[in-house]
């Protein structure tokens, strides 16, 4: 039975005690498909993770206790600590977009000088004249 928690959750998630599972609706111009990817990995180790997008502008992701029948305290907290992660993995991939010419170049820096010092051919080609 799926009951909308205005009590103890949030607004826009909803639980099911029967079946130990929550669900929150995250919106896309928000929350990139990567960052709910990220925060999905983070938890596939405590609960079954199920993304779907029932609206262009939305995501709804479920989690749902490995064991059933979860307390709705658990669920709250569960649900809690998922958008917590969500924020922090778009606020992460925004940070990577920011600086992504920054990250290239000094990836490119590091790659260029993990191949060793010059070889004499190389030293022999260049131009010292000025």
């Amino acid at each position: 039975m799926n009951t909308p928690s205005q009590d103890l959750l949030p607004q826009g998630v909803t639980s099911d005690l029967t079946e130990g599972s929550v669900s929150l609706v995250a919106d896309a111009s928000i929350y990139t498909l990567d960052a709910i990817y990220g925060a999905a990995y983070v938890f596939i180790d405590r609960c079954f993770v199920h993304i779907d997008r029932p609206q262009p502008q939305t995501y709804r992701v479920s989690l749902t206790t490995k064991q059933p029948g979860a307390a709705a305290e658990i669920l709250r907290e569960l649900v809690g600590e998922f958008a917590n992660e969500l924020l922090s993995c778009a606020w992460r991939h925004q940070i990577t977009q920011d600086n992504r010419a920054l990250i290239e170049a000094t990836t490119m820096q590091a790659l260029s000088g993990a191949m060793g010092p010059p070889t004499l051919d190389v030293l022999a080609a260049l131009d010292f004249s000025e």
